[in-house]
C-alpha cells in the first residue's frame, strides 16, 4: 500500500463528513435562514425613512421603533376591522340561513317537481355520517391548529426583531462587512446596498400608493351600492391586490363579489365588472408610471421572477422576487459595456425592404444570380419564372 493512501482515505471520510454535517445543519437552519432573509428586505424597506428621520437628529433605533410602530398598529387595525366584518357577516349569515334554504328548496320543488321540507333537509344535514366525521375531525386539529399559530407568531416575532436590528444598527452592520473586505470590494458592497435600499423601499412604497388608490377605488363603488363594510373591504382589496402576487387580483376581488352577492346577485356582477375595468386600467396607465422610476423591470420579467420565487422559497420568495431582481438587474448594468444600435430597419420590426413583397425579393435575387451565372443560367431562370408570373 503507498504511504499516501491512508491519508487520502482519511482526507476523503473527513471531507464527506464535513459535508453531511453541512447539508444537516443547513437543513436544520433553512427556516431561520428564510427569516433572516425576509428580516433583510424589510430594513432594506424602512432604511429610507428611518435614514430620513436619523437625519433630522433622531435617535436611529428611536426612529425605527416609530416606523415598526406605525406598521404594527396599522397592521392590527386591519386584522380588527376584517375580523369584526367576517363575524358580523358571518352572524348575518347564519341568521338568514333559514331563508335562504326555504328559497333553494321552493326552487327545487317547482323545478324537478320534489316534495322537500326544510324540517326534513336540516334532520338528513344534522344527522349525516360526514359532518359527524368533520366535527371529529375538527375537534382532534384543534391542537394542531393551536401549534401552527403560535408557530406563526414566534416566526412573526424572529422577522420583526431580525429586521429593527438590520434597521437600526444599519451603518454599524456596513462598518463591519466592508471592514473584512479591501477599498475597491468596499465601494461595490456600499454602491450595491444602496441600489438594495432604493429598489425595495421604491417597490414598497410604489406598491402603498397603489394599494391606497385602489381601495380607495373600490371604496366609492361599495358605498354607491350599498355594501356593508365597505372601509374594511377597500382595506382588502388594496392590500391583498398589491401586496400578493400573482393571485391576489383574484382574492381581493372574491370577497367583495361575496358580500355584494348577500345583498343582491346584480351587485356582485357590478363588482365583478369593475374589478375587472380597474386591473386593466392599473396595468396599462397607472402602474407604468409609478414604478418605472423605482422597479423598473420588464413585466415578462418580473413574472418569471415571481414564478421562481414561489418555486424556491414559497410565498415569501414571491414577495421578496421582484425587489431582489430589480436590485440584481441596477447592480450589473454598471458592469455590462453597450454599444450603439445601428440605424436598420430591422431594429424596428420591419424588413430592409418594406412593403416588398416576399416573392418579388426572391424573384430578384434569382434574377441576380443569373446573370453572373451567364446567359444560359439567365435563360434557364428566366423559363422557370414564366410560370411564376403568369
Amino acid at each position: 500500500m503507498p504511504a499516501w493512501l491512508p491519508r487520502a482515505m482519511v482526507l476523503a471520510l473527513a471531507l464527506y463528513a464535513c459535508y453531511r454535517l453541512g447539508s444537516w445543519a443547513f437543513d436544520q437552519l433553512i427556516g431561520l435562514l428564510i427569516n433572516v432573509l425576509i428580516a433583510f428586505f424589510l430594513a432594506l424597506a424602512i432604511e429610507p425613512a428611518v435614514s430620513r428621520m436619523s437625519a433630522r437628529g433622531m435617535r436611529r433605533g428611536l426612529a425605527t421603533f416609530l416606523v415598526f410602530l406605525v406598521v404594527l398598529i396599522a397592521g392590527v387595525g386591519f386584522v380588527v376591522l376584517l375580523g369584526s366584518m367576517l363575524a358580523g357577516q358571518i352572524v348575518d349569515m347564519v341568521e338568514e340561513f333559514p331563508k335562504y334554504l326555504d328559497s333553494v328548496i321552493n326552487w327545487v320543488n317547482q323545478t324537478f317537481r320534489t316534495d322537500l321540507s326544510r324540517v326534513e333537509v336540516q334532520d338528513s344535514l344534522l344527522h349525516s355520517d360526514w359532518l359527524q366525521k368533520y366535527v371529529q375531525n375538527s375537534a382532534t386539529g384543534v391542537l394542531d391548529i393551536s401549534t401552527t399559530v403560535l408557530g406563526g407568531l414566534f416566526r412573526l416575532l424572529t422577522i420583526f426583531l431580525f429586521s429593527f436590528y438590520f434597521a437600526a444598527d444599519g451603518p454599524r452592520l456596513r462598518r463591519a462587512l466592508c471592514s473584512v473586505l479591501p477599498p475597491a470590494r468596499q465601494a461595490e458592497v456600499l454602491r450595491a446596498w444602496e441600489i438594495a435600499v432604493d429598489k425595495t423601499g421604491g417597490y414598497l412604497y410604489s406598491r402603498g400608493l397603489m394599494a391606497l388608490i385602489s381601495g380607495a377605488a373600490h371604496y366609492i363603488l361599495l358605498v354607491i351600492l350599498g355594501v356593508p363594510y365597505a372601509p374594511a373591504l377597500a382595506v382588502w382589496v388594496g392590500l391583498v391586490s398589491q401586496f400578493v402576487p400573482t393571485i391576489g387580483t383574484y382574492l381581493a376581488g372574491a370577497l367583495p363579489m361575496l358580500i355584494a352577492f348577500t345583498v343582491d346577485p346584480w351587485y356582485a356582477v357590478w363588482v365583478l365588472g369593475f374589478v375587472v375595468i380597474y386591473q386593466q386600467f392599473e396595468n396599462y396607465a397607472l402602474q407604468p408610471k409609478l414604478t418605472s422610476r423605482t422597479v423598473d423591470i420588464h413585466p415578462a420579467v418580473a413574472f418569471g421572477s415571481v414564478i421562481a420565487g414561489t418555486a424556491l422559497m414559497g410565498a415569501v420568495g414571491a414577495l421578496i422576487a421582484i425587489p431582489a431582481v430589480a436590485t440584481l438587474q441596477a447592480f450589473l448594468g454598471a458592469y455590462v459595456k453597450r454599444y450603439d444600435v445601428t440605424d436598420d430597419p430591422r431594429m424596428h420590426g420591419r424588413s430592409r425592404r418594406r412593403g416588398e413583397p416576399v416573392l418579388t425579393r426572391l424573384r430578384s435575387a434569382w434574377r441576380a444570380s443569373a446573370t453572373d451565372g451567364g446567359e444560359d443560367a439567365a435563360g434557364g431562370i428566366g423559363e422557370r419564372q414564366e410560370p411564376g408570373r403568369a
